[in-house]
């Protein structure tokens, strides 16, 4: 006899040891039949190795174990390969704080051999910790191929791709902007800036035109907006946001159709401080209706600028080291008193002289959006500096292609105009990061510069004696590879990938993938980019599944400094992981998954519901039979449930091979509760308990049955709970026929015939289901006590839902809890009727409700309602609310009004029978 709960926490660890012993989480051996749709692969998006599971990576990793669990049941040999990321900067960052915290001297004073063996040992002791915890949530990859992004095969991968794109053509070094970390020393990917509203200003200062120019601007407007009166200016005033940039002007943009400074465009200002002498250009960047309409250009220190300086012709001057201190490297204008300073003391600084000098015009306090590192939490500077990139324009071509031609579709579609727009818009690709824990860049220099791309030392020297007459020293690159490099080679390199293998010959190109939005750039459309390249232009992957974004109940998005977040190992901890993954799997259909701890535990009560019908059935003595075929059954309610588990079957199936993860969790859902647990064994109980031995054999059978079809239906997104089931369960009754190690995981999925809906058992079961259900309502809503037993009477009904009636009588006045069951010509007096079939039905309620006080009690409800229909309305009405407020807010406003007007028409009904009485 199952116990009376199941406990999650003695029974995970148990279950996922007998899973991972049992060889099932490998892929199938191959038969000779095996053709390309006999195989499901699917790579998993590698976590970083220095993290923590948390909801994001609950919600994804979900998601890929029900599609490979799903395939499994199926027959397909399914690779679902795991694997961390080497997550250059955040590694480095921990280890180099680890080290500091035990005395350690620092990483440049240990060197760079010594601190790369201290990051391994690390990584050894530590990097394990989220491959431990994606276990604990049930996913079942096969660990024995288990990859890492700076493993000895990868490490080859990527070297073979720079070298060979280096080749073509499509890897080179250039000085161009980055997003430069002055605390880390190093340029980081638009990832990994954060955007930070702060409290700033507009600093507007006068620079003074050259060459004696003066022009006439205006300063008074008629109502039209034309200009009435002027002033001579012999300047033009520019705003900014980062003073200390000025250092480095070497133009001033304006609109070429603003009319206020068409003369002025060749013409020069003199840069204060500086005295440089910077030209007015015409650019389409210069905004007439923002501030002035003049902009101060700095091509070196802003990526806008930097693009106006290159189609203007304009230098540009780098005026800040790799630490954000003023320097002079690049211009011998910049005063001494400013060398070394700190930027943010430069800023100080220059306000004040100009202040002090005449040409600051005015402070405009303001609060701005500024870019951070995600890691240092320093303010990121724009910053030129020599890099190596990827001409992502050419490689982003095929890319596009393959997607515009089907050859891989996204899911929801939707998520396909964002992976085009940035792809048509793409930028070269810097992929250089100034670490010492990554890819190292496998170039070496020569003494005068000359560059060698190499996949070894040996070759770059080959190389080198076409340049010299003998060996000479080479230098390698200090720098390593920006981290999405190697992840984009993941779904072939860790095939094995450059050599010719059998995982790449059977399970390449991959059939899914499943990842977050936020990622289509950096990750998938590189991916994409590269797949294609190396791998004779095979896309990687056939279905890319984007998952939302998990919010809190309110739709916030969780943040430690709010206090909102839900830590998915705590809630393992104390619900059981089934509850977590069902929660994820049901709200997975929308882009922001609104979730609550209250939500989870709704579902851990669906799993406790499935155990308890489980152990009722154990009761009732439904087991197993040897030879039951449900081909077979007479019983009216045992051909109902074959039907309607087809359907579910159907319903499920169809929605987990679409990416419909919702559905598919909805599905079993309204199945398991709504109609075996509600329903068929209510009405098999009479069953159980009569005295028709032949009847209640078969329902016990099908019961049984029915059961464990569920429980394989239900296993890829309650994998645990249904495992222990189906480890029970199966102590009784006949035995199982197929399985591997009588694991319910290694079940075959069951395919269900047709022939299995009865419609005739449809039509009765659910006469019976429904009018029960109205009985249930019209109850509810006339607030009939759950003691009281009201007679029910069918008024004048045609033969056949006669029939019905005395079929199922006993049925009737148990589960609609009536005192009697009768046939009438007229409704009696005192009744409240609704039509039903082919018959009026009338509930008596004389002398059980009192009318009066329910009379005061619904109109009391529907005032309630009018009141927050009105409030509700006043609020929608308001413009200005509507355009200003969030979107989910607005969403949860007429999500509440819908709901009031449906409560108000509901009660409205129900005083309208009240009265009819």
């Amino acid at each position: 006899m199952l116990e009376k709960t199941f406990e999650p926490k003695a029974a995970e660890p148990r279950i996922y040891a007998q899973w991972e012993d049992s060889g099932l989480f490998a892929p199938r051996a191959a038969k000779p039949t095996d053709g390309a749709a006999d195989a499901y692969s699917i790579v998993i998006p590698p976590p970083n190795v220095t993290g923590s599971l948390h909801i994001g990576h609950a919600l994804n990793n979900t998601l890929q174990d029900i599609l490979a669990r799903y395939h499994r049941m199926k027959g397909k040999a399914v690779l679902w390969l795991p694997g961390t990321d080497h997550a250059g900067i955040a590694t480095q960052m921990v280890v180099e704080r680890k080290l500091a915290a035990e005395g350690n001297i620092g990483r440049r004073d240990m060197g760079r051999d010594a601190f790369i063996e201290k990051v391994w040992d690390w990584k050894a002791e530590s990097g394990g910790t989220i491959v431990r915890q994606l276990r604990r949530l049930g996913s079942s990859c096969d660990w024995s191929r288990e990859r890492f992004t700076l493993d000895e095969g990868l490490n080859a991968a990527v070297r073979k791709v720079f070298v060979q794109l280096h080749k073509d053509g499509l890897i080179y070094r250039d000085k161009r902007l980055v997003n430069w970390d002055p605390h880390f020393q190093t340029a980081i990917s638009d990832l990994e800036v954060e955007q930070k509203e702060v409290d700033g200003a507009y600093w507007h200062f006068a620079y003074r035109l050259s060459d004696g120019v003066t022009y006439e601007h205006p300063v008074a407007f008629d109502e039209d907006g034309k200009a009435t009166e002027f002033e001579t200016r012999d300047f033009i005033v520019v705003a900014t946001t980062r003073p200390e940039t000025m250092l480095g002007d070497t133009g001033v943009a304006v609109h070429p159709e603003d009319e206020r400074y068409k003369g002025l465009v060749g013409k020069f200002v003199t840069l204060p401080i500086t005295g440089r002498r910077i030209p007015i250009v015409a650019d389409d960047y210069a905004d007439p209706t923002k501030g002035s309409g003049a902009v101060k250009i700095t091509p070196a220190h802003d990526f806008n600028d930097f693009g106006v300086g290159k189609r203007a012709g304009l230098e540009a001057l780098n005026v800040m080291d790799a630490f954000g201190r003023i320097t002079a490297a690049d211009t011998s204008d910049v005063p001494a008193e400013y060398e070394g300073m700190d930027r943010f003391a430069a800023r100080k600084a220059i306000v004040a002289r100009a202040e002090e000098e005449g040409w600051l015009r005015e402070i405009e306090k303001t609060k701005h959006m500024v870019p951070h590192g995600d890691r240092s939490g320093v303010v990121i500077e724009p910053w030129m500096t020599d890099q190596w990139y990827v001409d992502a324009k050419v490689m982003a071509q095929p890319a596009l292609k393959a997607v515009e031609d089907g050859a891989t579709v996204f899911e929801p579609k939707s998520y396909e105009k964002i992976y085009f727009e940035w792809l048509r818009n793409i930028e070269p690709w810097c992929i250089s990061r100034q670490l010492w824990w990554g890819h190292r860049i496998p170039a070496w220099y020569g003494p005068n510069g000359e560059i060698y791309v190499a996949e070894t030392e040996e070759d770059a020297r080959e190389q080198a004696l076409s340049d010299y007459d003998s060996e000479v020293v080479l230098t390698q690159d200090e720098d390593v590879l920006d981290t999405w490099f190697s992840s984009a080679l993941w779904p072939f390199s860790t095939m094995g990938w450059p050599e010719k293998t059998e995982d790449l010959e059977r399970f390449y190109p991959t059939s899914d993938l499943v990842t977050a939005a936020d990622i289509i750039f950096f990750w998938v459309a590189r991916m994409m980019m590269m797949g294609l390249h190396f791998m004779d232009g095979e896309v990687p992957f056939k279905r890319v599944i984007i998952n939302g974004l998990v919010r809190d109940e309110k739709g916030q998005k969780m943040s430690k400094s709010k206090g909102n977040v839900i830590d998915p190992l705590n809630i393992i901890d104390e619900l059981g992981a089934d509850p977590l993954r069902f929660t994820m799997a049901i709200l997975s259909g929308t882009r922001d998954i609104k979730l609550s701890k209250q939500r989870i535990e709704g579902y851990r009560n669906f799993g406790t519901k499935l155990w308890n019908a489980a152990r009722f059935s154990q009761m009732n003595e439904a087991r197993r039979v040897e030879g039951f075929d449900p081909a077979g059954v007479q019983q009216t309610i045992n051909r109902w449930i074959r039907g309607e588990l087809t359907k579910a079957e159907r319903q499920v199936s169809d929605a987990i091979e679409g990416g419909r993860f919702d559905d598919a969790a909805g599905a079993l859902y309204r199945f398991i509760w709504n109609v075996f647990c509600d329903w068929y064994l209510e009405l098999a109980k009479p069953v159980f308990s009569g005295s028709d031995e032949a009847a209640k054999a078969e329902t016990r059978a099908m019961t049984a049955w029915t059961i464990d079809q569920t429980l394989k239906l239900l296993h890829p997104v309650m994998p645990y709970i249904t495992e222990e089931l189906w480890a029970e369960l199966g102590k009784e009754g006949a035995a199982r026929d197929s399985g591997r190690d009588g694991l319910l995981m290694g079940e075959t999925w069951p395919v269900l015939p047709d022939a299995f809906v009865d419609a005739s058992a449809e039509a009765e079961i659910g006469w019976l289901v429904d009018l029960i259900g109205e009985i249930r309502a019209l109850r509810a809503e006339m607030n009939v006590p759950p003691s009281a037993k009201p007679p029910l009477a069918f008024v004048g009904p045609d033969a056949a839902t006669a029939e019905r009636i005395a079929r199922h009588r006993d049925l009737i006045l148990t589960l609609g809890r009536v005192s009697e069951v009768a046939v009438a010509e007229a409704a009696p007096t005192g009744a409240v009727t609704f039509v039903w079939g082919g018959a009026t039905v009338a509930l008596s309620l004389a002398g059980i409700i009192d009318l009066a006080a329910e009379r005061a009690r619904l109109e009391k409800e529907i005032a309630a309602f009018d009141s927050d229909i009105g409030h509700v309305n006043k609020k929608l009405g308001n413009p200005n609310f509507v355009s200003r407020a969030a979107p989910e807010v607005v969403d949860e406003q007429r999500a509440k009004l819908a709901e009031a007007e449906e409560g108000r028409a509901r009660l409205q009904a129900a005083l309208k029978r009240l009265e009819s009485l």
